[in-house]
């Protein structure tokens, strides 16, 4: 495989290949721009069916984050890092330890934490060899918190969908369709129904679906027929690439807003499908980013209030970006990553790359 090629195809300032046999360690940190500032992102546990994807993977992501770490107007470049491996045989202390000596030779250009098949645990090992990693109870009551911030932001999203599309943002009497009742999807239905929403829910978890009719005075409504309820907004907060060939011609909202990662099958394709159909798409790593907003915050001293202070932000951040779109007709999620362009082609003027000294 041609990586150079690869790297520059993504736009990546470096990515390094980390190994320690000892401990079977196979890792992957991936950074990708830190004109910003140093590089944020996770570290995420798993299989893959070939290094090949695993470089792939970790491209996608740590790119993502520079996108989300700047749309939200955090002083941080994007990164990511994967273990390969299967995080419920292959993950012991010894090797998280040799993991977060690795991310130590970064010198602070790279900061980590919890992700898909790591947790909180898994980075006090790390952290005794690095403090640039992320253990959230340090500065928080759980790690319930960052679900809570991610449900918040996207609360404060809609209404920022509600305001551009009806020039009114409040959600009395808006019928909100909800697809994932998980940690966010749950939080942000007690949003919503505090304001009294009327809420249309599916899922795939009888418990968790009863909860929220109980709870909320929710209808259930099946996991294929969400995507056709008539409704004000279709919220997606469980698994990413719903929004695709077969789903879009079926919605009738006039607005997408949701918690779930990659919406979009395709993001090109399926954006200008959606802007076609006139349907307002809040750009997944905009609306989604109250968690990383709270995360960053643990590198000072984590308040509460100053958390949601910035999460507070996104609502006047999406209406940036969907004045970006009217302004130029160009859909949504196209508008956001136009605004993210600007804002570092302009801070490379004052610095290439992000390093300590």
């Amino acid at each position: 495989m041609e990586y150079f090629n690869l790297f520059e195809k993504y736009g990546h300032e470096q990515v390094i290949f980390n190994t320690d046999p000892e401990v079977e360690l196979k890792a992957i940190i991936a950074i990708h721009n830190t004109v910003l500032g140093p590089a944020l992102g996770g570290c995420r546990m798993r299989k893959y069916s070939s290094e090949t994807d695993a470089v792939i993977d970790v491209l996608r992501l740590s790119r993502g984050m520079t996108y989300k770490n700047a749309a939200a107007d955090l002083p941080y470049g994007g990164g990511k890092a994967i273990i390969i491996g299967d995080p419920s045989i292959d993950k012991t202390p010894e090797l998280m330890e040799s993991f977060g000596r690795f991310v130590q030779t970064l010198q602070g250009r790279f900061t980590t934490g919890p992700d898909m098949g790591t947790d909180l645990d898994d980075f006090k090992h790390a952290k005794k060899y690095t403090p640039y990693v992320i253990t959230w109870e340090e500065k928080f009551t759980s790690s319930d918190d960052i679900s809570l911030n991610t449900a918040y932001g996207v609360y404060v999203g809609i209404k920022a969908c509600l305001k551009q599309v009806y020039g009114d943002d409040s959600l009395d009497g808006r019928v909100i369709a909800v697809q994932g009742l998980g940690k966010v999807g749950y939080n942000l239905c007690n949003y919503l129904s505090e304001e009294g929403a009327k809420l249309l829910v599916s899922g795939h978890h009888r418990d968790k679906i009863d909860r929220v009719i109980k709870e909320f005075n929710a209808k259930e409504v099946g996991v294929e027929e969400i995507y056709s309820v008539q409704c004000d907004v279709f919220s997606p907060n469980a698994v990413g690439a719903i929004l695709n060939n077969n789903t879009i011609p079926k919605l009738k909202c006039k607005i997408v807003a949701g918690g779930a990662n990659n919406v979009l099958l395709n993001e090109k394709e399926h954006d200008i499908k959606l802007y076609k159909k006139n349907i307002l798409y809040a750009p997944d790593y905009v609306i989604n980013a109250g968690g990383v907003i709270a995360a960053a915050q643990t590198f000072t001293s984590y308040e509460y209030e100053k958390a949601r202070e910035k999460v507070d932000n996104i609502y006047n951040i999406l209406l940036k970006i969907f004045s970006i779109s009217k302004d130029e007709d160009i859909p949504t999620h196209k508008a956001a990553n136009v605004m993210v362009e600007r804002k570092i082609n302009k801070a490379k003027k004052k610095r290439k790359i992000y390093y300590k000294l």
